[in-house]
């Protein structure tokens, strides 16, 4: 269809392994996770390294809220470089390792601290492998983000939530008004059928936390603050639709969830990175979020967040957010 947003899915497949098979094995210090806290597909790295206590064992680079055509930006750190890798900007990572690079540079990504060099971009793997081949790292008590018995189902719903994830920027970036309200439709369909399935189970599949929750609470905790207006989904607001209304609070109120949410630098990226969308960049002072902190009445529902595990302890000082209050 004409002016319909296509996502370029084509990343670096290089993986980080227990058994090396790609060359870079699982090794403590030896790799640095580069995130921006803006974008919700890094959000999701970030959730899980928390989740599962991977801090002291692989560092995390932060990138700033803003990039332009060549890539994200260090310029949060002291001289605007990272203090691990030495580089202003991810792009240096990623042409190190291929100089002739001219795909998307983006986040998360996952750089071999002693050459320099990206390994991968590749947002659905990283989070697997954070859980599968970095399980000899996680800290006690870890939660098991994607069991064996549920990982058909975390697939299959996986694909729906998708539609959400992406489908924000489908109904953003549509070129057309046909492919704009093709993307609307689809946005708020999908949408109503996580809305009906979370009516009657606290978490989208099992009793607890899975990488399904993980994927759908980025998009879900940005909705009203950049994709209603920026993006114009506008059918509702999630505080308007009080099944994923009070989803997003329990999950936000969760510890590993909205200890990793910047809501300043979220706003930041969307309305001044998106001159296109926003030309003046003036970045909107709403809306009150203070939403997110009141109850939610889940815990009725019953359901185990860590399962047998255990909450993850707070962020290192270095890592921490402003509150919303």
């Amino acid at each position: 269809m004409a002016g319909e947003y296509e996502r370029d899915m084509n990343y670096i497949k290089t993986r980080i392994t227990a058994d090396g098979r790609d060359g870079y094995p699982v090794e403590p210090g030896r790799y640095r996770l580069v995130v921006a806290r803006a974008c919700p597909w890094a959000n999701r790295a970030v959730i899980v390294r928390r989740l599962l206590g991977l801090e002291p064992v692989l560092s995390m680079g932060i990138a700033g809220p803003t990039h332009d055509q060549r890539s994200w930006r260090f310029d949060l750190d002291p001289g605007g470089r990272d203090p691990v890798l030495g580089i202003e900007r991810l792009q240096e990572a990623f042409l190190a390792r291929f100089p002739d690079y001219a795909k998307g540079i983006t986040v998360p990504a996952i750089v071999d601290i002693p050459s320099g060099q990206v390994v991968t971009n590749d947002f659905p793997q990283i989070t697997l492998d954070l859980s599968g081949e970095w399980r000899e790292h996680h800290r006690p008590g870890a939660p098991d983000l994607y069991p064996e018995d549920l990982r058909g189902e975390i697939d299959e719903i996986g694909d729906l939530v998708f539609r959400v994830n992406n489908g924000v920027y489908k109904t953003g970036f549509a070129g057309s008004q046909e492919a704009h309200e093709k993307a609307f439709t689809d946005l708020f369909e999908a949408l109503d059928q996580l809305s009906d399935r979370l009516a009657g189970q606290r978490y989208l599949v099992g009793d607890t936390i899975t990488e399904a929750d993980v994927h759908l609470f980025p998009t879900l905790v940005r909705f009203d603050a950049v994709y209603h207006g920026h993006f114009k989904c506008n059918r509702h607001k999630i505080t308007e639709m009080p099944v994923l209304r009070d989803y997003t609070r329990d999950l936000f109120q969760t510890p590993g969830f909205g200890d990793t949410i910047h809501f300043p630098q979220i706003k930041e990226h969307y309305y001044v990175v998106h001159r296109n969308l926003n030309p003046s960049g003036i970045v909107p002072a709403g809306p009150d979020l203070s939403d997110l902190l009141r109850p939610h009445g889940r815990d009725r529902l019953g359901g185990r967040p860590f399962g047998n595990g255990t909450p993850p302890g707070p962020p290192p000082e270095s890592e921490r957010v402003p509150g919303l209050v």
